[in-house]
Formats: structure tokens, C-alpha cells, sequence
């Protein structure tokens, strides 16, 4: 009961007037030490005296362009989005207080060093700032943000470790409903980003180059710079509501995060008895009694606001999420959001590769790989670094058993001890989300010298592509570089299309398939397995693709068999050609011809500021010619139909982008999805996307001077 009273305490803070007139003082005093500049992008460029001012003048420039977003992005943090949205997201916020303790967050906050502390105090400062100063702005839940709320969002991945819990077996367990089959629902389209590095041996002008690359949900980010007195210059793409460039650069180094494939989370199958009507579980010959814990979940109704009350339980290990087999599972996962912070926060001030290894020694990066390179001629590749150390004799990719004391994790693998590159001789570094086992070339590491806890991706389309271009290419700049990471070969298709074309050939001549699939085999015999926007058998290719991929995902998991291995080797001949037919079909139905160029299908749209974006066939919108990176596309752009849409409009993949090269000077150009701002009024609500369409990046006005000539607006906070 006293978890449940603290928690409701601290949702009403959120909820608190904002501040007497001292308070406000302290802002405009705060605000008079900051400028933000405007360039014709409307990307800001906030200049502070202190790191600290920065800070304040970075979150009101981000609540100028997309509070929403901020706000949205801490609610789900912290487990209040339902407050905001209804009783669909109780159990997501139920999943993320089962980790995130307000009480626990404050005292983390409380003893934090006076460097991070007075961060998070700006961060707090420049919000409540600019809801005072646009009273017409009234969040949904958070009236009033409190410093320790940066905690609860201190890394930057657009999906936490936490979102590993299925939110499905979460209610089975808790909500005591049964577990109801999913639909058959369109193949999710590939996470993760590219980062590509380029030694100065390998470039024509001797200094390194970098490719930031991220794939996310579109609009999750922002593109800022910020820059202080006190050594902070960095820019790149944050994360609505955090304070610092999660994928970026400064003057002398930048970093590439993607997504990494080592097992970070353990489950733990915990024998449960009943002792005197109360849960116990076996932990070696001791039966320990479980934690249990009441946690209110609030949710909006049409009628105000309601709320559910759990009792939920946890062992040593961690909370328990779901039931397998009889057994409670429990999950132990990384909880040290302080640290996380201030690594997340340091290394944006890290200006040579030494600088940036010892912000890894903080072990709180826990799903994400890192492409780096730097002005002092470094490229390197650092894996995920916190990887707890296990005993191999248990398969760690199941749930182990949680009663036998040799299942603890036996603490935390060095950095050095990752699979990690550093300058190799080949002069270039990747990764796609893929293995580490390719990053390099012949120069990678070898798996069979690291645990297989390690990493549990394999190599996929994009990381094949990745080698294809940068391998034995020299004098790479940055356009060379842009090029290449657009290079518009599909090489998945280069594995699948012989297979179609085998079956097709053997065909009797009486099967009605015959004569119906022969014009679309001969569109894509002379293919050249390349996107563009007036490219009919790239649509057909992206059509056939999907339908064959879910009409064999099933196949493929009853058989323990990888996807890209059923689908290239294992589905039938019958299986590829009914898919074909059927992507005819489904081309003719929505378009009256199936002989529709891909850039008249696969488009970009942004209507409005919501989150989950409309789409509308007959609104304006933006070709775009690469496809999902399913098929290998470096430049990757996840499209779906919407259920009143024929045509596919982009959700992901593509969002931010960059090339930086490093020396006495840094040189940089971007391109942000879309636009800048989430106002659907402002100029720079779509601005960008015909140049994103293009990969036609922008010039980065890195140093002040570049700015001049390109400023639309110059401010301090509140004016």
C-alpha cells in the first residue's frame, strides 16, 4: 500500500501549478544566458554559457517544435500513458512501473553528482519554461516536469529493453484473460539503423568519414546543435524530450548507434509453492518468499479519469512478467538509469576515440552497437557494452532455472573483452544491425572466440550490402560515401528470383499459371534488381516478396528455421508462384494494372502532427524510390498500406541522416525525414521531404560563422 499512495503522489506532481513568481525569475534570468539560432531549416542551434543553459534553452527549443512528442515519449516512460490515451495502454504502463519506481528515480536523482544534477534541473527549468510562457499549450497529463523525470528516459533507443516483455503475456498473467491468437498481420519491417566509418587511408583527403544513418519510427527525432562555453558542441539527432545528441557529432568525434543483437536480458523460470497461503519461491535449498508489490495503473474515460490496482510480484532476479509451463517467469534486465545518463550525456563531449572508450566503462549501453570515428584519423566499432557474464553450460537464449544459484549473472564483461575493431587495415568499419562477425571484412572478429550470449544476430541483406560497396572501394568522400549508402541494389531479390524463375519453368504448359504469370516473369527477367521510381518490376518484386514472406513465416518458426533461410531455400515451388499471382492480383485490384512504376505506389506523406499518422491517396505526397530494407536496401523506407489507402506510405526507416568528415574542420550534411517541426502550420512541417526523397542532403551549419546568411530567427528562450 505504500507503493501504491507514493506512486499516486507522484503522478499529482505531474499535475502541480508551475511555479511561484522567484521561480520565474530564475527562468528569465536562466534564458537571458541562452540564444537560439534559427537557420532556413529551422533546425535550432542553441549556444548556452553553461552546459547547464544549453540544456534549458535545447528543451525549450524542442517543446517549440513538438511538445507533444516530449510529452508522449514521458508518459510512456514513466507508465502514464493511459492517462492519456485510455484503458488500451494499462498494460504498457503496468510493464514499464513494473522497473520504474518514482521513489527509487528521486533518490537516484538526489545522488547524482552536482554536474548531472544541475543538467537535469535545466532540463526540468527550460520545459516548465516554455509552458509558462505558452499558456495556450495544455499537455495532456504532465503540467509540471520535475528534474528527475530525465531519468526515467536516459537512453535514446527508440525501443528499450523493457519493450523486450510481450505486452500479451504481461495481461494473461496479471489480467488473468486468456492469451487470444493474433491476426495474421503485414511482416514488421526490420529495426535498426547503418553506420558506416571510413579511415583516412581510405579517403581522398586523408582525414576520417562518418555515415549516421538511423532507421526509426519517422518524426522520433529531432535535429539539433548545442553548444556551451564549457566545451559542449555537438550535434546530430536527439530524441524528443532528451537532452543530448543521441546519434551525432562534435568538432573532433562523432558516433553512430544501431541496434545490437546481444543478449542482454535473462528470463528466469522460478518455481512458485504456497506457504501459509502466501508465494514462495526455490532458490537452492532456500524457499524465499516473493515480493509483492500494489501498483495502481490510472487510465482515461469518457467520464474522467479511472484506475486498476495489481498486485504484482518479483524475486531476486526481477519482476514477474509472464507464466511458461507452470513456472512464474521472472526477467533481469539493466536498471541504472543514473549511469545511463551520464553516459549517454559524456560521450557528446568526447573528442578522440580514448575520450569515448572510457564513457564505455559506464556499461550502460545496453542494446545499441556504436560506428565511430574521429578527427585523429580512429575508426572503430564498439559492440553492446553491458553484457552480463554467464556460465556457457546453460543455453541463455531460454529461460534458465531460476532456483539454481548457477544461473546468477557473474558480473559485467569488459569492454575490451566485446567483439570489438579498431583501425583495421581494410580502412573501413559497418554494421546494419547485423553480426559483428562481418564489420570489418577478413578483418572482423571471429565468433567462435566469444560467448554466443554475445551477440544472437546473423548476417542479413543490408550488412551483405554494406561490404558490397565499401569493399575494395578507395578515395571515398562524402558524396562517394552518400552514394553508396543509396546504392540501389535489392541483392535479396538476386538470392529469390532465380528460385521463382526455376519454378515457373517448371510449369506444365497447361497450368493456368502459366500463361497468367508470363508477361510479370519476363518484367522481372530484365530487371536489374534495381529500386527506382518508375521501376514496374520493383513493384512487383517488393509485392510478390511480402506475400511470399507471410505466407511461409509460420512454416518457418514451426521448423526452427530463420526466415531468410526459408524463404531462399526451404518455400515451395507452388508457394513462390501462388505469391506471384497474388501480387498481380492485389496490384490489378487496388490499381487496375499490376504494371504500376514503384514511385507511383511507395510514398511519403506527413497531414498532420499526430503521432500515428492519416494517410490520404488523394492528399499530396512524395515519391520515395528505396524500399523497405527487408530486401537489402541500404536507404530504407517501411511502408504499409493504411486500412483506406491503396498506395504504401513510409513509417520508418530513414529519418535522420549525415555524412561527416573530420579534420582541422568538421564538414557535415543532413537530412531530417520530413521536416523540423511538428506544426503542420510551420514552413518547416515538411520541407525537407523532397530532398529526403532524393538523398540530397543538406549543408550543416556547424560553426557560427556558416550560419551567417542562413539565419531565419535569432532568440533567447521566451521571446
Amino acid at each position: 500500500m505504500k507503493r501504491l499512495v507514493l506512486l499516486i503522489g507522484a503522478l499529482c506532481v505531474w499535475c502541480a501549478p508551475s511555479g511561484e513568481d522567484d521561480e520565474t525569475t530564475t527562468w528569465e534570468r536562466q534564458a537571458r544566458n541562452v540564444t537560439i539560432v534559427r537557420d532556413e531549416w529551422g533546425i535550432p542551434h542553441v549556444y548556452g554559457k553553461s552546459d547547464a543553459d544549453t540544456v534549458f534553452g535545447l528543451m525549450y527549443a524542442q517543446a517549440e517544435d513538438d511538445f507533444n512528442r516530449i510529452e508522449t515519449n514521458y508518459l510512456n516512460a514513466m507508465g502514464g500513458l493511459a492517462e492519456a490515451e485510455g484503458e488500451a495502454e494499462v498494460y504498457r504502463d503496468l510493464r514499464m512501473k513494473l522497473f520504474i519506481d518514482p521513489e527509487n528515480i528521486k533518490a537516484q536523482y538526489r545522488a547524482s553528482p552536482p554536474w548531472l544534477k544541475a543538467l537535469m534541473d535545466a532540463y526540468a527549468a527550460g520545459l516548465n519554461y516554455y509552458l509558462h510562457r505558452h499558456p495556450e499549450v495544455t499537455p495532456r497529463v504532465i503540467r509540471r516536469f520535475e528534474p528527475w523525470m530525465a531519468l526515467t528516459f536516459s537512453e535514446g533507443s527508440i525501443g528499450g529493453d523493457i519493450e523486450r516483455i510481450s505486452l500479451a503475456q504481461l495481461e494473461a498473467f496479471y489480467g488473468k484473460k486468456p492469451t487470444i491468437p493474433n491476426a495474421v498481420a503485414p511482416a514488421p519491417e526490420p529495426t535498426g539503423s547503418n553506420g558506416f566509418a571510413i579511415a583516412p587511408s581510405n579517403s581522398a583527403s586523408g582525414h576520417a568519414l562518418l555515415w549516421i544513418n538511423p532507421h526509426t519510427s519517422f518524426f522520433f527525432r529531432a535535429e539539433a546543435q548545442a553548444v556551451s562555453e564549457e566545451g559542449l558542441n555537438a550535434y546530430g539527432a536527439l530524441t524528443w524530450g532528451q537532452f543530448f545528441i543521441y546519434q551525432g557529432f562534435n568538432d573532433r568525434a562523432g558516433w553512430m548507434h544501431t541496434s545490437s543483437g546481444v543478449d542482454c536480458i535473462d528470463e528466469y523460470l522460478e518455481t512458485v509453492v504456497s506457504k501459509d497461503g502466501k508465494p514462495y519461491y526455490r532458490y537452492g535449498a532456500e524457499e524465499r518468499p516473493l515480493v509483492a508489490t500494489k501498483i495502481a495503473v490510472p487510465y482515461k474515460t469518457p467520464n474522467g479519469v479511472a484506475q486498476k490496482e495489481f498486485t504484482v510480484y518479483a524475486t531476486h532476479h526481477g519482476p514477474i512478467v509472464r507464466e511458461a509451463d507452470g513456472k512464474w517467469v521472472s526477467v533481469r534486465l539493466m536498471q541504472e538509469p543514473m549511469k545511463a545518463l551520464m553516459q549517454s550525456y559524456s560521450r557528446t563531449k568526447a573528442k578522440n576515440y580514448a575520450a569515448f572508450k572510457e564513457t564505455m566503462n559506464l556499461h550502460t549501453n545496453s542494446s545499441n552497437n556504436t560506428v565511430f570515428a574521429d578527427a585523429e584519423g580512429n575508426i572503430a566499432y564498439f559492440h553492446a557494452n553491458f553484457i552480463p557474464r554467464r556460465n556457457p553450460a546453460f543455453d541463455w537464449s531460454k529461460p534458465v532455472d531460476g532456483s539454481n544459484p548457477a544461473t546468477e549473472w557473474q558480473g559485467i564483461h569488459d569492454v575490451d573483452e566485446a567483439p570489438n575493431v579498431l583501425n583495421p587495415p581494410n580502412g573501413w568499419i559497418q554494421n546494419t544491425n547485423n553480426w559483428p562477425y562481418s564489420s570489418a571484412g577478413s578483418n572482423s572478429p571471429v565468433r567462435e572466440n566469444y560467448p554466443s550470449y554475445v551477440d544472437r544476430n546473423v548476417e542479413n541483406p543490408r550488412g551483405i550490402h554494406a561490404v558490397r560497396v565499401l569493399k575494395d572501394k578507395k578515395d571515398f568522400t562524402p558524396d562517394s560515401l552518400m552514394s553508396a549508402a543509396f546504392d540501389s541494389v535489392l541483392p535479396e531479390f538476386e538470392l529469390l528470383l532465380p528460385t521463382l524463375f526455376a519454378a515457373y519453368e517448371a510449369l506444365p504448359d497447361a497450368d493456368p499459371l502459366k500463361a497468367k504469370l508470363a508477361e510479370p516473369i519476363a518484367s522481372l527477367r530484365t530487371w536489374d534488381r534495381r529500386w527506382s521510381l518508375d521501376s514496374v518490376p520493383t513493384s512487383v518484386a517488393v509485392y510478390w516478396g511480402e506475400d511470399l514472406w507471410l505466407r511461409v513465416t509460420e512454416e518457418a518458426a514451426k521448423a526452427g528455421v530463420l526466415i531468410y533461410e526459408y524463404i531462399e531455400t526451404k518455400a515451395s515451388a507452388r508457394q513462390r508462384l501462388d505469391a506471384l499471382a497474388a501480387a498481380v492480383d492485389k496490384l490489378t485490384a487496388d490499381f487496375g494494372t499490376w504494371k504500376m512504376p514503384w514511385g507511383d505506389i511507395n510514398r511519403l506523406q506527413r497531414l498532420t502532427g499526430d503521432i500515428v499518422q492519416p494517410f490520404d491517396d488523394k492528399a499530396p505526397s512524395t515519391p520515395v524510390a528505396f524500399t523497405s530494407a527487408r530486401w537489402g536496401s541500404l536507404a530504407s523506407f517501411g511502408a504499409r498500406a493504411a486500412k483506406e489507402t491503396k498506395k504504401l506510405y513510409g513509417t520508418s526507416g530513414n529519418s535522420f541522416l549525415a555524412v561527416v568528415e573530420f579534420g582541422d574542420r568538421v564538414r557535415a550534411k543532413a537530412i531530417t525525414v520530413g521536416g523540423q517541426s511538428g506544426h503542420p502550420t510551420s514552413p518547416h512541417f515538411s520541407d525537407q521531404s523532397s530532398r529526403y526523397s532524393a538523398g540530397q542532403l543538406r549543408d550543416v551549419y556547424f560553426y557560427r560563422p556558416d550560419l551567417e546568411g542562413h539565419i531565419e530567427r535569432q532568440y533567447h528562450p521566451g521571446e
